[in-house]
C-alpha cells in the first residue's frame, strides 16, 4: 500500500485528466485502470435493476443495538429486524494507503468503481486519475439512474457515483460536475434527491436553474417532492444535510425519498441503477450519540422496506446493503458493566445537538433541569447535574459532548472515537444475483460484481 496526499497533483493536472476522461471511460467502461478492470464474466441471472443501500458508518454493532432497540420490551425473546434478515457476509473498507482506517470518500470510491483509493478521494485512483463509476457505466448502458441521499448529494458517498475530484472537500465543484459531466447530451443522474441546495444555487453559479433547462423538475420543499411525475428530477430539500430523523418533522425522510425515486425511474425500458445513502448514521456516530444513530438507523430501516417490497413487485431487482465504513467504535457494553440498556436509549426524544440548543435558550438552570429531565427521561445525580449546567452558554460541542456522555453512562453504550474504525462492515442483499454477496469479500469486490451485472445490459 501506498501514501496518497491530495496535493500530489495539481488542479491543472486534474482538468486535464478530467477533459480526457469520456475517452477513458469509452475505452475501459470499468475504470481507467485498466489493470484493476474485472473481467467481463457472464453472470447468469443478472438482474434488470440495481437498488444499492449504503449505511454511513453503519457497522456490525449498530445493527445489533438496532435489534435490541426494536425488541418489544415485555419480550422475553429478541426479535430479528429486516437487516438480519438480509444479512449474508461482511466486507473490508481498508483504503489504499497505510492508515487501514478509511474516510467516506475513499470507501464510496471503492464501492462506486471497485478501486481502492486514498481518503478524500472522489473517484479519482491513488494517481489522482479518474475512474469511470457503475453510475456512468449504467448511463452508457442505457440505464436510468438515481442516488438519494440524507445528506448534502454532493457529499462524499453520492459524489463518488457521479463525479470525479481529488477531494470531498471540493463540494461546490462537485454540484458543477453533476451537471457538466454528460454522457450522450445528458447529466448521469436522472435522479438526484437530498440535500446541499446551498452547493447548487450560489453567487456564481444557480445549478438549479441550469437542471431545470435541461429538463429536470424541481422541489425544494416535502410537499413538492410528491407532485414530481418523470424523471428527470432534482430534489433540494435543505440548505445542507436534512434534518436527523430524531428531530425531523417529515415522517420516514429517505425512506419517502426511496419510493418517490423508485416511482420515476421503473418506466425506465432498459432498468435502472440507484443508490440510496443513508448519511447521517454516520453523523450521530461522529457526535457519540446513541439516540441520534438508533432513529437514523430506523430511518434507514424504512428505506430498506420500501426497497425489499420494490423487488418483491418487481422480481427482476436485486437489492444490496453495506456500509462505507464503521463510525464511533460503537459497544453495547461499557465501563466493565455487562449491560446495556436500550430502554434508556429510547426515553431520549431528540439529538445531542438538540438538546444542548435547548439547555442553553432557557434562562434559568432550574428550567434547564426540567428541560433535560423531559428530554432524556434520565434522572441524575446532584453532582452529574453541576457538570452539565457548568456546560451551559458554552460552545454547543461541549455542552452536546456532557449530555452524549451522560446518555452514554446510562445506558451502558460505549464509544471508543469521533472518527472511524477499521471494522468490517456487513452485507446484505435480497433479489436476484443476492448469492453472489454471500461470505467475507471486500469493499471493492462488490462494486465489481454490481458493474458485471450492469455490462449485461442488452442492447
Amino acid at each position: 500500500m501506498r501514501l496518497a496526499r491530495f496535493s500530489a497533483v495539481s488542479d491543472k493536472a486534474l482538468v486535464v485528466a478530467l477533459l480526457l476522461m469520456p475517452v477513458l471511460l469509452s475505452a475501459a467502461p470499468l475504470t481507467t485502470n485498466t489493470s484493476a478492470t474485472p473481467p467481463a464474466v457472464k453472470v447468469a441471472g443478472a438482474p434488470k435493476n440495481i437498488i444499492f443501500m449504503i449505511g454511513d458508518g453503519m457497522g456490525p454493532a449498530y445493527l445489533t443495538a438496532y435489534r435490541f432497540m426494536q425488541t418489544d420490551p415485555g419480550n422475553t425473546d429478541i426479535q430479528t429486524t429486516i437487516f438480519d434478515d438480509l444479512w449474508l457476509g461482511m466486507a473490508s473498507t481498508t483504503p489504499d494507503d497505510d492508515t487501514l482506517v478509511t474516510d467516506s470518500a475513499a470507501s464510496a470510491t471503492a464501492l462506486a468503481t471497485g478501486v481502492k483509493s486514498f481518503n478524500g478521494a472522489i473517484s479519482v485512483d491513488s494517481n489522482h486519475m479518474p475512474i469511470g463509476t457503475m453510475l456512468q457505466l449504467a448511463k452508457r448502458q442505457g440505464k436510468a439512474t438515481g442516488v438519494v441521499a440524507s445528506s448534502q448529494v454532493n457529499h462524499a458517498t453520492p459524489a463518488a457515483f457521479l463525479a470525479h475530484n481529488n477531494s470531498r472537500r471540493n463540494m461546490n465543484a462537485i454540484a458543477d460536475m453533476y451537471l457538466d459531466y454528460q454522457i450522450q447530451g445528458k447529466p448521469v443522474a436522472d435522479i438526484i434527491f437530498g440535500g446541499g441546495r446551498e452547493h447548487f444555487i450560489r453567487e456564481d453559479r444557480n445549478l438549479v436553474a441550469e437542471f431545470s433547462a435541461k429538463g429536470y423538475q424541481y422541489a425544494d420543499n416535502w410537499r413538492d417532492v410528491s407532485k414530481l411525475t418523470r424523471k428527470p428530477a432534482l430534489a433540494l430539500l435543505a440548505p445542507a444535510g436534512l434534518p436527523s430523523a430524531l428531530n425531523n418533522p417529515h415522517p420516514a425522510p429517505l425512506a419517502t425519498l426511496a419510493e418517490q425515486a423508485l416511482k420515476l425511474l421503473t418506466p425506465a425500458e432498459k432498468g435502472f441503477v440507484l443508490m440510496i445513502e443513508g448519511s447521517l448514521i454516520d453523523w450521530c456516530g461522529h457526535d457519540n450519540d446513541i439516540a441520534c444513530a438508533m432513529a437514523e438507523m430506523h430511518d434507514f430501516a424504512k428505506a430498506v422496506a420500501v426497497a425489499k417490497a420494490y423487488v418483491d413487485a418487481h422480481p427482476d431487482t436485486l437489492l444490496i446493503i453495506t456500509a462505507d465504513h464503521e463510525t464511533g467504535g460503537l459497544s453495547l457494553g461499557a465501563n466493565n458493566v455487562y449491560q446495556w440498556l436500550p430502554a434508556v436509549v429510547r426515553g431520549v426524544s431528540a439529538t445531542s445537538r438538540a438538546i444542548a440548543d435547548e439547555l442553553n435558550a432557557v434562562s434559568t438552570e432550574t428550567e434547564a433541569l426540567q428541560r433535560w429531565q423531559a428530554l432524556t427521561g434520565i434522572v441524575i445525580t446532584e453532582q452529574e447535574q453541576q457538570q452539565l449546567l457548568a456546560e451551559r452558554n458554552k460552545t454547543q460541542a461541549e455542552l452536546r459532548k456532557v449530555v452524549n456522555e451522560l446518555i452514554s453512562r446510562y445506558s451502558y453504550t460505549g464509544w471508543t472515537t469521533g472518527g472511524h474504525t477499521a471494522a468490517d462492515v456487513p452485507v446484505l442483499a435480497y433479489g436476484m444475483g443476492k448469492t453472489q454477496f454471500s461470505g467475507f469479500m471486500d469493499n471493492t469486490d462488490i462494486a465489481k460484481r454490481l458493474l458485471q451485472f450492469i455490462q449485461q445490459t442488452p442492447q
